[in-house]
């Protein structure tokens, strides 16, 4: 450190060169001077402060606060130092590493916090499955308000002996007790978002039945139309969009009652709709 920072009468080693930034022994290593020239600038506490942030994510609490106290020693002494504007392509330089430095170590708390608050809501609902929560649970304020209304008292000890001489049955029932609702809930929602055009399964086979009764002709007249609406409780365009999806993906017409359309053709036989039609 020593070495790193007494400059004594050095002054001119502190301007920026930046054709003298490498070796020329050529080991592409970072030369003395330009780590004199960033430890010197204002911006290297700040440097550093960055980056003992990024190593505390995650760390265990002795390795955090080894961290800071590593962090209180590395910082330069103030005689000889750069000002900010000595070197706008240093100063540059500390800015945008500074910067990155903090984006990442937001990136890297993320995830963390996350699992952190996942971790604190399954085990306050394991607790109250248990018959209580416990004090350090109660202290955090991240839960919903059904699970904060579910009691603030410590854990019993009858509470953990429920627990452990409930069998698999037991806990399932009360399990299902306790989360039918939402469960039911659940299921409308999913009933609601299904896809739109969606037929119900039993409209859906009344249609195929008559679809597989007719396979050579599959075009109903109205009369078969508003059979087929009264039997499945579909209305008409239903019905109608339930057919031309049908036949365009599986009918084929025959090779007879193709030249029978291909006649036809202009006489009015088949409207425009598919279905079939008096002779005008």
């Amino acid at each position: 450190m020593e070495d790193l920072y007494g400059f004594g009468s050095t002054d001119h080693l502190l301007i920026y060169d930046p054709g003298r930034v490498h070796r020329t022994d050529g080991e592409g290593c970072i030369s003395d001077l330009m780590k004199a020239q960033i430890a010197c600038h204002p911006k290297y506490q700040d440097l550093i402060s960055a980056y003992i942030e990024c190593r505390k994510v995650g760390a265990p609490p002795e390795m955090s606060s080894l961290l800071e106290e590593i962090g209180r020693g590395s910082y330069p002494p103030t005689v000889g130092c750069l000002e900010i504007g000595a070197d706008p392509e240093l100063d540059e330089f500390m800015e945008s590493y500074c910067e990155v430095l903090m984006r990442y170590k937001e990136e890297l708390s993320r995830p963390f916090d996350e699992a952190t608050t996942f971790l604190h809501k399954i085990e306050r609902q394991l607790s109250n499955l248990c018959g209580g929560t416990t004090n350090d649970l109660s202290e955090d304020g991240d839960g919903s308000s059904e699970e904060e209304s579910c009691g603030e008292a410590d854990l019993t000890q009858s509470g953990k002996d429920l627990c452990s001489k409930m069998t698999d049955q037991e806990l399932k029932e009360m399990l299902l007790q306790k989360y039918s609702g939402y469960l039911s809930n659940l299921r409308k929602d999913f009933l609601k978002k299904r896809k739109k055009g969606k037929l119900p399964k039993d409209a859906r086979l009344a249609l195929l039945e008559w679809w597989s009764s007719h396979q050579k002709w599959p075009y109903p007249t109205d009369e078969e139309k508003a059979q087929l609406a009264e039997a499945t409780g579909l209305d008409r365009k239903q019905i109608n969009n339930w057919f031309i999806n049908q036949r365009k993906r599986h009918w084929k017409p025959p090779e007879d009652v193709r030249a029978a359309l291909m006649e036809g053709v202009g006489g009015g036989v088949i409207a425009g709709d598919g279905t079939r039609m008096e002779d005008i």
